[in-house]
């Protein structure tokens, strides 16, 4: 494939995830995506098969950026439990930011979609469940470098994460300020850092 062309798929890609993030799998006609891809709609099929097909690669993309943000964050902190602070800190101003949604796409996605959507409905689950396992690695991680008890649960530890940070994405979606958002953000950031052990550990 060309550059030109895997820029364009690119292109279309974001576009295609404005679009779905904004008005959900059901509510975005083909009319909508030809529009906001501004492609014919032989070019789409051709390109991504199917509006499902799109929509699913949307999620794909979606997830991928999400993870993306996760490790850079991770990256610039020395422990796994201060990079997950930050993390949070960082959700902390969704509300500060120019989004189609302020609640994630996936868990939008998961209550919207219904068995005739299964496929996408999988993909969801799957997407979900590959950031719910960086959390735990993170965890895990903690646990290995001394930072918290090594009999915590770093499986439930990172599914409540997953959770605090889908209920706080839902919330934000509320007509509510955006310091008030901040300050969730800021007593999920303290809960985490509260596990950490007091002897000091060493960078990972």
């Amino acid at each position: 494939m060309s550059r030109s062309a895997l820029y364009n798929r690119q292109d279309a890609l974001e576009r295609a995830l404005q679009l779905f993030w904004q008005k959900g799998f059901h509510a975005t006609s083909l009319k909508d995506i030809e529009q906001a891809l501004d492609m014919r709609p032989g070019s789409i099929y051709a390109a991504f098969g199917s509006k499902d097909g799109l929509f699913q690669e949307a999620l794909e993309y979606y997830a991928r950026l999400g993870l993306t943000e996760l490790e850079r964050v991770l990256s610039h902190h020395q422990t796994p439990l201060s990079g997950l602070a930050a993390y949070i800190r960082q959700l902390g101003g969704i509300r500060d930011k120019a989004l189609p949604s302020r609640a994630c796409m996936l868990v939008k996605s998961l209550l919207e979609l219904g068995a005739r959507e299964q496929s996408a409905l999988e993909k969801v689950e799957v997407l979900l469940s590959g950031m719910e396992t960086r959390f735990i690695e993170c965890f895990q991680k903690a646990q290995q470098i001394g930072e918290i008890d090594s009999q915590l649960d770093a499986v439930r530890l990172g599914r409540r994460l997953q959770a605090e940070v889908m209920g706080l994405r839902a919330f934000a979606q509320r007509d509510v300020k955006s310091s008030t958002v901040h300050d969730l953000a800021e007593d999920m950031a303290s809960s985490i850092e509260a596990l950490r052990l007091d002897h000091s550990v060493k960078a990972y």
